[in-house]
């Protein structure tokens, strides 16, 4: 159950105040949206501006698989620096991945923005599907309402990988919020 449905009597302070909490004990959250009839779900980081680092998004997966996913690359990030846009990673029983820069993430990243301000930076992770398709090709097959791209794709993909998850749970290391 979303945080907003456990505490009806809550207010947008209230919630940022949550939020500020788990980013505090854990370095960043997860936001995760679920899918709204023909839309669908997506998720995104809060709390990695704080550390100079662009926020993460994925969209048309699942909440706790986003979680997961953005979790572990966040984890990464924090220790090794954040992937250039255009960059692809095959992960090591994941998705292939390529980096997208958010052309607009103070409209995608609602809640980081009204904590960090209109200048917090974004970049998406976007996912092939089950069959190593992208988004952008016509044989891709992902979830009911796509997998919307929420910027320009940087024109030659630079390839990185197999990347191997990190071995340790980080589901610790940032909550997730189902708003």
């Amino acid at each position: 159950m979303c945080w907003a449905c456990e505490h009806p009597e809550a207010t947008l302070r209230d919630y940022l105040g949550n939020l500020r909490a788990i980013i505090t004990r854990r370095g960043w959250a997860v936001q995760a949206i679920g899918r709204d009839r023909l839309y669908p779900p997506w998720a995104y980081t809060t709390g990695l501006t704080l550390r100079g680092l662009p926020e993460l998004v994925v969209t048309g997966m699942p909440g706790a698989r986003a979680a997961s996913l953005l979790n572990e690359i966040a984890a990464h990030a924090v220790h090794a620096g954040m992937p250039e846009p255009g960059t692809r990673v095959e992960l090591v029983g994941g998705p292939r991945i390529e980096f997208v820069k958010v052309d607009l993430p103070a409209v995608h990243l609602v809640m980081a923005a009204e904590l960090y301000g209109s200048t917090v930076r974004g970049l998406q992770v976007v996912h092939a599907d089950d069959r190593g398709h992208w988004p952008w090709e016509p044989a891709y097959r992902g979830v009911q309402g796509g997998q919307p791209i929420l910027g320009r794709r940087t024109s030659a993909a630079r390839v990185v990988g197999p990347a191997a998850p990190s071995g340790e749970a980080h589901a610790k290391e940032g909550d997730i919020n189902d708003i």
